[in-house]
């Protein structure tokens, strides 16, 4: 085992700890499901790297169940600080257990003849919006200044019952080997999400409609997820 894995982690087992007493009143008659101190830890999942791997990622998906009954920015700020402590323990864990469930990216097309300009006056998507989302006509594109920067692109956008909120939004957080433990697992790479209830661009299948997400293509996710930053005002109508 690494020097640094029993140090760090304590800081998963008190992460953990942590979010097991925010959900705790919400939650009084679940059983816990993750130590209760650092010091529980090695019993808790043996003294080997493999062990200690599995008991992180084991504890990742219990934290995605129980921060459920907070508030969605709540959740997302101790689910964000476990996944860092993670990341910090054991690179690259998150991406080798998401792998495998990712789909084949399709293959990278061309690049574009120079991209088109779209007079302001042209789309109800303001200026001042760093990517703008058309459900009706399943276009997306991003740019700056009211000028198109890269699309349009096609986009899978929610179906009747489960639609892509509309509106103004802004980027809260991106996760480029996320997966979906609401629906099973579902491979979501190259996230980016713009709402604090789940709404994200991500990698998808095009064929058919989604939750309320936007599913792009292989290479406009990569690039939605390369462009887009924290705060980026995302406007869908």
């Amino acid at each position: 085992m690494r020097a640094l894995s029993r140090p760090i982690t304590g800081l998963l087992a008190s992460l953990a700890t942590a979010a097991t007493l925010l959900v705790a009143p919400a939650a009084a008659q679940a059983q816990p499901v993750i130590p209760q101190s650092s010091s529980d830890l090695p019993a808790a999942v043996g003294s080997s790297d493999a062990d200690l791997r599995d008991s992180a990622w084991n504890t990742r998906g219990q934290l995605h169940q129980q921060t459920s009954v907070l508030h969605p920015q709540a959740a997302n700020a101790v689910l964000g600080a476990y996944d860092t402590a993670v990341e910090t323990v054991f690179p690259g864990l998150i991406g080798e257990r998401t792998e495998a469930a990712r789909p084949k990216p399709a293959p990278v097309q061309a690049p574009a003849a120079a991209p088109a300009q779209v007079p302001a006056a042209s789309t109800p998507c303001p200026a001042d919006a760093r990517v703008c989302v058309d459900i009706d006509g399943r276009k997306t594109w991003l740019q700056r200044n009211g000028q198109i920067t890269y699309g349009p692109v096609n986009h899978a956008p929610g179906k009747p019952g489960q639609e892509t909120p509309r509106g103004t939004f802004y980027v809260n957080r991106k996760v480029k080997d996320e997966i979906s433990y609401e629906f099973n697992n579902a491979p979501m790479p190259y996230a980016v999400y713009f709402t604090y209830n789940g709404h994200a661009f991500h990698q998808g299948n095009l064929g058919y409609e989604s939750a309320g997400c936007v599913r792009l293509e292989h290479a406009a996710a990569v690039t939605y997820f390369n462009e887009l930053q924290i705060n980026d005002k995302v406007f869908i109508y």
